[in-house]
């Protein structure tokens, strides 16, 4: 039951051989199971939880859903608001006594529709590294090894969707923030092109921080995107809405499209045993229909751009806590924004002109391309607890991470697609990337992807495969 795509749970709803209430108390059983070792809530809330599946059954018995997505389990990003709940960023220098009275865009869409909302999930302290750990919440684990990190900074997000803590799961993304926990949790995530999915209050990061869904298939996270991309008034930024349903077209296939594929981007480097997994992935594309070009970009490493921006944007949300609270924080914080205080706006703007150049570079690679295909990590997961790999190679998450970031700058929508398994048994995954605005197109090549290759999820510590099976 906990792995059956949204389509079967909804359909089982109404034809009413399933109420919302029997699911959620079988994701609450499993929450209540697996919690302890792979802590992937921050806050977790089973009374309002039931209380929201009482009345969506209610709905369901009177033939009245609320929307698309009446009684699915859904989480919430600890970055995003959720009224009723605090919101602490995975921070001991937020205050949790105060009203938290307000949905972040989202949030709202989702519950507006019905959806049963589940809890909270755990994020690094402001969402700043690629792994999952924070002086708040301690170590989030990774479900296919807990000795494993999985990834970050919508890990509690990754890990509880392939746990089956729901099939619903709202995250974030300002540097591949849904992306890296995908890719090492072996789920599906999308991050949309930026203003599709309206943002309150936007992040310090502001047009490199983006919201989206992370699912255990393509299926689950289009219909979260139909759902979540509906206007807000309270963000001035995001797009005029498209009255896209992310559903249609799905099943399409990739027959005839041109697809290029970048081994580095120009810059990056693979371990032997992940770029193996993904040369092999990639040529599924060719047996899908689809032309498959290899194409060298020949680019610089755009950290050049990102980790200044990120800086600042980091400074800008340190700046008002005081020296007490800076000493609650996770140490390396004020190391990574120091530049961030101290950059001058005539630089700052220069980095976003060095940045455009990039984005009209890339859009211009679409004239060529309908899709471009990249891996999505260089590595798989790493020991939880660290930033980086404990090799003594890496200092900072986007040494470890270079296929992400450039796509927070150019603004595109950017998924990540399980493709196999290391030989160490650990997740590998596919990056596919289209023209800003083009999500759909991004959803149709990994839906038809997943139809060629199905996603695995793992049997977790604590569980066997029988009992998996039975849920």
């Amino acid at each position: 039951m906990l792995y059956l795509p949204c389509a079967q749970v909804v359909d089982l709803y109404r034809a009413r051989a399933l109420s919302p209430v029997e699911y959620l108390l079988a994701v609450i059983a499993r929450v209540e199971a697996l919690q302890p070792l792979y802590n992937p809530f921050v806050v977790f809330d089973p009374e309002r939880a039931l209380a929201a599946a009482r009345a969506s059954e209610a709905r369901w018995m009177a033939g009245a859903p609320a929307g698309l997505v009446d009684g699915l389990p859904t989480t919430v990003k600890d970055l995003v608001l959720a009224r009723g709940w605090p919101t602490l960023r995975g921070s001991r220098t937020i205050d949790p006594r105060q009203p938290w009275d307000e949905d972040g865009p989202p949030v709202a869409r989702m519950r507006e529709q019905g959806a049963v909302l589940l809890g909270k999930t755990t994020t690094p302290e402001f969402g700043w590294k690629g792994v999952t750990d924070s002086p708040l919440t301690g170590l989030t684990r990774n479900p296919w090894d807990p000795r494993m990190t999985p990834g970050g900074s919508s890990g509690g997000a990754a890990a509880a969707a392939a746990l089956g803590m729901g099939p619903c799961h709202i995250a974030t993304d300002g540097g591949g923030s849904i992306r890296i926990p995908a890719a090492f949790c072996g789920v599906f995530g999308i991050k949309p092109t930026w203003g599709v999915i309206p943002v309150h209050p936007h992040s310090p990061a502001l047009t490199l921080w983006h919201q989206g869904p992370l699912a255990r298939n393509v299926a689950d996270a289009a219909l979260m995107l139909t759902v979540m991309a509906q206007p807000d008034a309270r963000d001035w930024y995001s797009v005029p809405a498209q009255g896209r349903d992310y559903r249609k077209g799905l099943d399409a296939g990739v027959a005839g499209w041109r697809i290029g594929y970048s081994r580095t981007l120009g810059f990056a480097r693979m371990d032997p045993e992940v770029a193996e997994v993904t040369e092999r992935a990639v040529q599924r594309f060719v047996n899908l229909g689809a032309h498959v070009e290899e194409v060298d970009l020949e680019l610089d490493d755009p950290i050049s751009i990102m980790q200044p921006l990120w800086a600042v944007a980091l400074a800008l949300a340190l700046a008002p806590l005081t020296e007490a609270q800076r000493e609650l924080l996770d140490p390396p914080l004020l190391e990574v924004a120091a530049l961030g205080f101290t950059l001058s706006a005539l630089d700052y703007r220069r980095l976003e002109r060095e940045r455009e150049a990039l984005g009209r570079r890339m859009n211009n690679l679409h004239d060529q391309f309908d899709l471009l295909v990249t891996p999505q990590m260089p590595i798989t997961a790493f020991l939880a607890g660290h930033e980086v790999p404990p090799d003594g190679t890496r200092q900072r998450w986007w040494e470890w991470s270079p296929f992400t970031y450039i796509f927070n700058l150019t603004q595109q929508p950017a998924a990540s697609v399980p493709c196999g398994f290391a030989p160490n048994g650990l997740p590998v995954a596919l990056q596919l990337v289209g023209r800003k605005f083009d999500d759909a197109r991004v959803l149709q090549a990994a839906r038809a992807f997943e139809t060629v290759a199905p996603f695995s999820m793992p049997v977790a510590a604590g569980t066997s495969s029988a009992t998996a099976g039975a849920l």
